[in-house]
C-alpha cells in the first residue's frame, strides 16, 4: 500500500493529496446552522420513522420520513445517497431537524426576495374583506386593494374568490407580517405590450380573432390579446337587429372580427370592432328571394307608416298599412302585426340598388276578391252582414274581405226591405247588381229588385 506521504512518479508529496482530504472534512465543522437556512443533505439512512441526512456541518440533520418524496401510491422515490432540497426547521443543541417543507422564514424571505426584484408571484383569492381583498402568497397573506384586482372597476367583488392570479408585491414591511399586492399593474404592463405589438401588425379593415370577455348593454368586448380588448358595439353584432347583446354572444365564445377604428386616447388604445362586417354581407345573396314568393320573417319595427319584417338575416322588408288588411282598414301598424312575431308576407318588388323590398301581408293569405267573379256574379243571391251605415247607403260583407254597398235610392225601390231597420251587425239577404274587380267594388240590391 502507498504511503500517503511518499512522492509520487513525478516527485510530488501525498501530503498534499492528504492535505485537501484533511480539508475536506473539517468543512463546515465549524458552521452554525439556524432555523429557516437551506441546505442540500445527503440522505445517509432510512429508518420506519425517521431519516438521517448529512448537514454540511458536523451534526447531521433528522427529519420525518413522512417527509421523505413518494409517489402517487406512497412508494419512497429517493434512496439512501440521495441529495434533497431542505429547510433547517429547528436547532437544539447538536440535533438539527430538517424538513422538505420551508419555514415561515423561508417564504417571506422568498417574498421579499420577489418584492426586491419586482417579480411577479402566484397568489389565491381567499377572502373579501374592507377595502379589497385577502391574498394567499406562498402561505402568506397579503392584502390587495378593490381598485388593484383588475383593469376596471368590479361590480360583483365575489366574481374574484378563490381564482388564482399572478401578483406584483407593491409593499413588504414587517418582515412578511404586511404585504400589499397588485394584479392590476401586471394586467397594465401586458396591456401595453399587447397594444404596441397589435398597433404594428393590425390595421383598419383587417380581420381579428378573439374571444368574448364581457357583454353590457352597449355591445360586447373581444379580447384579442393578453389584457387588449375591442368593443363591438350592438349595432354591430349581426345584420339581424340585436337588442340584448347577450341573445348573440356569450363570454368565452370566439368570434371574428373586422377592425373599424383604432385610437389612443390618455395613453390608451381604443378599438371598434364588427362581427357582422366580417361575414358575408346579407344583400350579396338577395339572388335567393323572388318577387311573387311568399315567405315568414320576424317583425323587427312596427312605424306608423307600415312594419318592418326581416326576410333573411340582415335584410328587412317594409308591409305598408295598405297592404296589411283586404278585409279591415288598417289605422296602425301594430293592429296586426307585433314586434318580435313571426308573421308570412309576400314579396312584392325588390330595389336592389336601393335596397329595399316591398312586402304584402295581405297577398300572402290569398286575395279574396280573386274569387267573386266566378262565386259572387251579377245576380247572385248572398247572405252578408252590415258592417257600416251612411246616409247614401249601408255597407254588407259578403264574405271575408269582400263588402259591397246598397244605395239608399236602390233600396227605396223595393218598400219590404227593411233598409231603415238595419243595423250595424244585423245578418241580412242581399242581390249582386253591379260589379267593378279592378277597384273592387261592388252594388248590391235587396233582393226582389226587378233590375237585379
Amino acid at each position: 500500500m502507498k504511503n500517503l506521504f511518499e512522492e509520487d512518479d513525478n516527485g510530488q508529496s501525498g501530503s498534499a493529496d492528504f492535505g485537501k482530504m484533511f480539508e475536506s472534512s473539517l468543512k463546515g465543522v465549524g458552521a452554525v446552522l439556524k432555523a429557516g437556512d437551506k441546505i442540500k443533505g445527503e440522505i445517509l439512512s432510512i429508518g420506519k420513522e425517521e431519516a438521517f441526512v448529512s448537514t454540511g456541518t458536523v451534526n447531521d440533520g433528522v427529519m420525518a420520513r413522512a417527509d421523505l418524496p413518494k409517489d402517487d401510491n406512497g412508494h419512497l422515490t429517493v434512496k439512501v445517497g440521495d441529495t434533497l432540497d431542505l429547510f433547517v426547521v429547528q436547532v437544539k443543541g447538536s440535533e438539527v431537524r430538517v424538513s422538505t417543507k420551508p419555514t415561515a422564514k423561508n417564504l417571506a424571505d422568498d417574498l421579499e426576495d420577489a418584492f426586491d426584484m419586482m417579480l411577479p408571484v402566484e397568489g389565491k383569492v381567499s377572502e373579501v374583506i374592507n377595502g379589497g381583498y385577502r391574498v394567499v402568497l406562498m402561505g402568506k397573506t397579503a392584502f390587495c386593494p378593490f381598485s388593484q384586482i383588475d383593469l376596471r372597476k368590479t361590480d360583483s367583488p365575489e366574481a374574484h374568490l378563490n381564482k388564482k392570479y399572478s401578483f406584483l408585491i407593491t409593499k413588504f414591511e414587517g418582515g412578511g407580517r404586511n404585504i400589499t399586492v397588485s394584479r392590476r399593474k401586471l394586467l397594465e404592463e401586458e396591456q401595453g405590450a399587447s397594444a404596441a405589438a397589435f398597433k404594428e401588425d393590425v390595421k383598419v379593415g383587417d380581420i381579428v380573432k378573439g374571444t368574448v370577455t364581457r357583454l353590457e348593454a352597449f355591445g360586447a368586448f373581444v379580447e384579442l390579446s393578453p389584457g387588449l380588448d375591442g368593443l363591438v358595439h350592438v349595432s354591430e353584432i349581426a345584420w339581424s337587429r340585436v337588442s340584448n347583446p347577450a341573445d348573440a354572444l356569450k363570454p368565452g365564445q370566439s368570434v371574428q372580427a373586422k377592425v373599424l377604428r383604432i385610437e389612443e386616447n390618455d395613453g390608451r388604445m381604443r378599438i371598434s370592432l364588427s362581427i357582422k362586417q366580417a361575414g358575408e354581407q346579407p344583400w350579396d345573396s338577395i339572388n335567393t328571394l323572388r318577387v311573387g314568393e311568399v315567405v315568414s320573417g320576424r317583425v323587427t319595427r312596427c312605424m306608423k307608416f307600415g312594419c318592418f319584417v326581416e326576410v333573411k338575416p340582415g335584410i328587412e322588408g317594409l308591409v305598408p298599412l295598405g297592404e296589411m288588411s283586404y278585409t279591415k282598414r288598417v289605422t296602425k301598424s301594430d293592429e296586426l302585426m307585433k314586434e318580435g312575431e313571426t308573421v308570412t308576407v309576400m314579396i312584392k318588388e325588390i330595389n336592389e340598388e336601393d335596397q329595399k323590398i316591398l312586402l304584402s301581408l295581405k297577398d300572402a293569405g290569398g286575395d279574396p276578391w280573386s274569387l267573386v267573379p266566378m262565386k259572387m256574379p251579377v245576380g247572385a243571391i248572398l247572405n252578408g252582414k252590415v258592417t257600416r251605415r251612411e246616409p247614401y247607403g249601408i255597407f254588407v260583407e259578403v264574405a271575408p274581405g269582400v263588402v259591397g254597398l246598397m244605395p239608399r235610392a236602390r233600396a227605396s225601390d223595393v218598400p219590404d226591405y227593411p233598409f231603415e231597420k238595419l243595423k250595424i251587425g244585423d245578418a241580412t239577404t242581399v242581390q249582386v247588381a253591379e260589379l267593378n274587380i279592378e277597384d273592387r267594388k261592388m252594388s248590391l240590391a235587396p233582393p226582389a229588385d226587378p233590375d237585379a
